[in-house]
């Protein structure tokens, strides 16, 4: 098996999200807000997702030690430093994630349920009892569940798997659509830092992140069969679990309508 394979594997679910009815209707500037109010905790724990990559194949911690493949060494931190300390549209240094929290705030979002979440989550210590307890939709719960199981099982090349083909390799056509999406129907309203972020996740993840993320991957799976079937079975249900989080906002969306 080989990157070609999982490609060809997990086409059928890429193509569910990259044609999903969710895009069209995210028609006003409620509708936007309800979507980045959702989307904002898959920005989040895809920073989990990266914490636990750097943690697995670089060295973290003290005595220092130098990791087994300096390639893969390189390619994660690569991709953390743009993750979480990338240049701001006004030249500050701040984490996709921060970037995300402030775009929302200049365009009227609330940001007050991701904060509590996270507060709740530092209090609490326990990020399965956190997603329990929390007020989230079931498909977003499930989204955020899947991740951390993976994280805590602890196989690189399976995190790597949720991280790539779950993530950053659509990233790109997934953005690009919602960011044309936006234009169309806001031109009037000052959306610059939400283009800023997409555009730059376009520019990074197409250009950069994507093809060292799919290195990363040949270089933990290398000749192991195994590996590279438990890649393909994790890179098909992370997908399955981001089209249900786009279903939970379609549905939300659905119900902000019926009650208009």
């Amino acid at each position: 098996m080989n990157i070609e394979t999982i490609n060809n594997a997990i086409q059928s679910q890429k193509e569910v999200l990259l044609q999903h009815s969710l895009y069209k209707k995210v028609q006003t500037m409620e509708d936007l807000h309800l979507f980045l109010e959702n989307h904002v905790y898959a920005v989040w724990d895809f920073m989990s997702l990266l914490k636990a990559l750097q943690s697995k194949l670089t060295c973290t911690t003290t005595p220092w030690y130098p990791t087994s493949n300096t390639q893969t060494r390189y390619l994660i931190n690569e991709i953390v430093v743009a993750e979480e300390s990338d240049l701001t549209l006004d030249g500050r240094r701040q984490s996709h994630f921060e970037m995300y929290l402030e775009a929302m705030q200049d365009c009227g979002a609330n940001t007050s349920e991701i904060e509590a979440f996270l507060a709740n989550l530092s209090s609490l210590n326990n990020i399965f009892v956190a997603i329990k307890t929390s007020n989230l939709h079931p498909k977003i719960k499930a989204f955020l569940e899947f991740t951390f199981r993976v994280i805590e099982e602890g196989k690189a090349h399976e995190i790597a798997a949720a991280f790539t083909f779950g993530r950053e390799d659509l990233i790109p056509s997934m953005f690009t659509a919602i960011l044309k999406n936006f234009q169309a129907n806001f031109p009037e309203t000052d959306l610059k830092k939400l283009i800023y972020y997409f555009e730059r996740h376009i520019e990074l993840d197409a250009d950069e992140h994507g093809p060292m993320a799919m290195g990363m991957i040949s270089e933990l799976c290398g000749t192991d069969s195994k590996k590279w079937s438990e890649v393909e079975q994790i890179s098909i249900i992370a997908l399955e679990k981001r089209i249900g989080l786009w279903d939970a906002i379609e549905e939300q969306l659905s119900l902000t309508m019926e009650t208009a």
